[in-house]
């Protein structure tokens, strides 16, 4: 790819007039390129960041770039997960600009990596990085925007903690359906956009979403079933009618014409029936009403709880260590193992378990509690640990929960005894203990 600006290049930033150096060619795509730079005077020298730069032929097609971008830079980013336009930027020389946004750092991965299997996190790493798609988008909505093109290429994640950095920001615009030259990528474009009958809004973000967040969980597209494997010539009609005008769920519940085809969609047949149904609700509800009436599909707030549910579901098989996911109401017994470990087909052995209201958090080795499970009103915060499960320093068989957080607990066992917990110290967890967090209490089972 011909790179538009050179190493050593310098670029003024507007309207501070700082000045950056070009150190190297990042990574291109349809808009423009994507390079390293680093602040070349100024208290920051030698800060680096990316500095994207655009093609003069986009430009020209997209007029309003310029103003979007500018009013981006005002207001700001939604969170610290998104890789959010800094200011804009151009050169003495050249025509066109370009903006400048944080780095990305090594840590981070593509989706396709994860799809590829280049990449292979735990349950765990991509159930959290789930919920932060869902909650920064929710950010970003709630700011009046939508994003227009949430797919694979603008999403990266850390596969060893879930933590997400959503770039291409300067596809961001204000939610007003309108069109314009950004109206998504193929096959995560929601059915009204393909038929040409709306443009990007907060709800056709909303199809987006689930359909990264299948990929993610499911390793498979929602609605590449059996008609797909039909398709001769996968040409612009075909693809119209497989997501635009005739789409079908691959695992809806009232029309199996376009069920997953054995030998063909092996992940999807694999990884689906994994979830509990909490999660395959949200994605029953988006891909079979959903698909007709955008109102219909299922909000960012509930994807958030839902996925925070997911992660707090996980248990460790005992005999392969694979992550697996509690639910006693979709597997018809009340202690939550009428299935083995999908990996290896051992029964299950669960840990201690704790009921906060209608959720079940799983007590495993390393299990942690965040704000909002001990207090409902509270945001997610889940880089800030209230609780964890410790082991007792001379017998391994007895656990316990210390309090990290700043407020004094009282619990109650089974046996009617009351203690209080203060910051730092340690409960033994026992069939039937009760614990009061505040307004919201635990019950831990055995």
């Amino acid at each position: 790819m011909n790179q538009l600006l050179n190493s050593g290049e310098k670029v003024k930033m507007l309207p501070t007039e700082l000045t950056y150096e070009v150190e190297a060619f990042l990574g291109g795509g349809g808009q423009g390129e994507v390079y390293r730079a680093r602040l070349a005077g100024g208290s920051g020298t030698g800060a680096r960041v990316a500095l994207k730069w655009f093609f003069p032929h986009y430009l020209r097609r997209d007029p309003d770039l310029r103003a979007r971008l500018e009013r981006a830079v005002e207001i700001g980013p939604p969170s610290d997960r998104f890789l959010w336009p800094q200011e804009l930027v151009q050169t003495v020389d050249r025509p066109g600009f370009g903006y400048v946004m944080p780095l990305r750092e090594d840590r981070f991965i593509g989706i396709t990596d994860l799809v590829t299997r280049r990449a292979e996190p735990t349950f765990r790493a991509l159930v959290t990085a789930g919920f932060e798609l869902a909650h920064n988008y929710r950010q970003l909505h709630a700011k009046g925007f939508c994003y227009r093109d949430i797919s694979f290429g603008n999403v990266f994640f850390d596969p060893e903690n879930g933590e997400v950095r959503i770039c291409d920001n300067d596809n961001v615009s204000v939610d007003d359906g309108k069109g314009g030259v950004i109206g998504g990528t193929a096959r995560f474009m929601a059915p009204e956009i393909v038929r040409g009958e709306a443009g990007p809004s907060t709800e056709t973000d909303l199809f987006s979403l689930a359909v990264l967040l299948f990929y993610m969980l499911v390793n498979h597209h929602p609605l590449e079933g059996a008609r797909e494997a039909q398709i001769r010539c996968f040409d612009l009609p075909a693809m119209t009618r497989l997501y635009g005008t005739e789409p079908l769920f691959i695992f809806d519940p009232d029309d199996n014409g376009n069920q997953p085809v054995p030998g063909n969609d092996s992940n999807a047949l694999a990884l689906w029936p994994l979830y509990p149904r909490f999660v395959q609700d949200l994605f029953l509800l988006t891909f079979t009403r959903g698909l007709h009436d955008p109102d219909e599909r299922a909000r960012e707030s509930q994807w958030s709880s839902e996925l925070i549910r997911l992660r707090d579901s996980i248990f460790y098989c005992q005999s392969c260590g694979a992550h697996n996911f509690y639910d006693p109401e979709s597997l018809g017994n009340s202690n939550g193992n009428a299935k083995g470990c999908w990996a290896c087909s051992s029964p299950h052995r669960l840990p201690p378990r704790m009921r906060i209201d209608r959720d079940v958090v799983m007590l495993n080795h390393d299990s942690l509690l965040y704000p909002h499970h001990l207090d409902e009103q509270r945001r997610y915060e889940i880089d800030r640990q209230v609780a964890e499960v410790t082991q007792h320093p001379q017998n391994p068989q007895i656990w316990g929960l210390r309090n990290l957080s700043g407020q004094k607990w009282t619990s109650q066992n089974a046996d009617g005894e009351v203690s209080e917990i203060e910051p730092g110290k340690t409960v033994t967890l026992s069939s039937g203990l009760r614990i009061q967090f505040g307004n919201r209490e635990g019950e831990v089972r055995l």
